[in-house]
């Protein structure tokens, strides 16, 4: 999983590799097959939060096989590499969720607010079932309790970027992930 001390400096910070991109691409396969089996008959819709989970969802979808629906909803409570701790929802879920089983894909769970936030809404749905799959977790920083069966890795509470996360816009489109150097 920890790469072989490979360095990147954005700007006039330096980040080293702490998952590769075949201990990526290996979990999202593993984390796919589960939701293949478990929502293979359920037509589910899958709702990608924006920016940061584009590109796992797109590998994830393909992985799975599944017959679903893909919506796409912009949440932040970000600034630069610090949680402002304010949930926003910039862009909303465009189709009726009622009865729906429902797959929220997030790239990082970090103190949980935006998950809990999120969650909360879709309640108000009426959905027939809610279940958040996460390519990230830092289990040191959530403020709320958040369990899935479907979260790629645990993570220290350090910044990271690639894969989709990014460091004010930059970064996104690295194939593995980098943590923020000590």
């Amino acid at each position: 999983m920890i790469g072989e001390d490979l360095q990147i400096t954005i700007g006039k910070r330096h980040f080293v590799e702490l998952l590769t991109q075949e201990a990526i691409q290996n979990r999202v396969s593993e984390l796919a097959q589960g939701l293949h089996t478990q929502y293979r008959n359920l037509d589910p819709v899958f709702i990608v939060v924006l920016n940061g989970a584009f590109i796992f969802a797109a590998d994830l979808l393909r992985a799975s096989g599944l017959n679903c629906d893909i919506q796409f909803v912009k949440l932040s409570s970000y600034q630069g590499t610090t949680s402002t701790g304010i949930v926003q929802q910039i862009l909303g879920v465009q189709i009726p969720l009622r009865g729906r089983h429902v797959v929220v894909v997030e790239d990082i769970v970090d103190t949980g607010r935006t998950m809990k936030y999120f969650g909360k809404l879709l309640e108000n749905e009426n959905p027939a079932s809610i279940e958040f799959v996460t390519l990230l977790s830092k289990p040191d920083c959530h403020e709320t309790v958040f369990e899935s069966p479907y979260i790629g890795f645990e993570i220290p509470d350090k910044f990271v970027i690639g894969y989709g996360l990014d460091l004010d816009g930059k970064a996104r489109n690295l194939p593995a992930i980098y943590q923020l150097a000590e």
